[in-house]
């Protein structure tokens, strides 16, 4: 059951991936009138709130775009960083989005980056026991109470389920920061405004997909557990 549902999940997620980028293709296809780069609107929106201490830089791939606040920088990928169109505003603007967070103390992603280190050892415990479940899983619950693996394992989901469900409101609250500066700003026009929020929520939605696999997943070894209590 649990392979049944990574291969929904992972099928989901590769549906609305491809959905994404099939969108920021065609966006990106469309001149922006202002004819402002990415680069060039993300450093105008951390000017217009009073943010200097913030760089823009450009780093490698697709969709690798990402605010890092450990160094402070807004990281753009070449086709946001010298794009001149609605994608690539929009993909700017709401990593600027997350740069104003963080200036601003936003309490969910203070939460979301507190929970950063348990979250990553969270995730490293549910690979461990994954690969020894998956070949040597009859040493393992020879050593361990099966009950006693599954509360470990519940226990970390639990933690990547919150993780991913705090996400949200993290990436929701940045793309609506973002939408509502490009109108305030007159970055765009009303045609490609309606680009920009489409593609930031599909952008959203690779987020939604992954918060509800965890949610299920967990739901499933709790399951499990309660059933084996039976």
């Amino acid at each position: 059951m649990i392979f049944v549902i990574m291969i929904v999940f992972g099928i989901l997620s590769y549906a609305v991936s491809a959905r994404l980028k099939n969108k920021f293709k065609k966006y990106s296809q469309i001149p922006l009138t202002k004819n402002l780069s990415g680069a060039e609107v993300a450093k105008l929106m951390l000017a217009d709130h009073g943010i200097h201490d913030v760089e823009v830089i450009c780093v490698p791939g697709k969709l690798t775009d990402h605010y890092n606040p450990a160094n402070k920088s807004v990281n753009l990928s070449p086709e946001v960083y010298n794009g001149r169109n609605a994608a690539a505003a929009a993909v700017a603007s709401h990593e600027c989005g997350h740069a104003v967070q963080h200036a601003t103390a936003y309490s969910m992603l203070e939460f979301r980056s507190a929970m950063v280190p348990v979250q990553n050892a969270s995730a490293k415990i549910l690979n461990v026991i994954m690969m020894v479940m998956l070949f040597g899983g009859f040493f393992l619950f020879s050593a361990f109470p099966i009950k006693m693996v599954l509360l470990v394992i519940i226990g970390a989901y639990g933690v990547m389920t919150l993780f991913s469900f705090v996400t949200l409101p993290v990436e929701f609250d940045a793309s609506k920061r973002a939408l509502a500066w490009i109108d305030e700003r007159g970055i765009v026009n009303s045609q490609e405004h309606d680009m920009a929020k489409d593609a930031l929520k599909w952008a959203a939605m690779t987020y939604v997909v992954v918060a509800l696999g965890s949610l299920v997943t967990l739901l499933y070894y709790v399951s499990m557990f309660l059933g084996g209590r039976d």
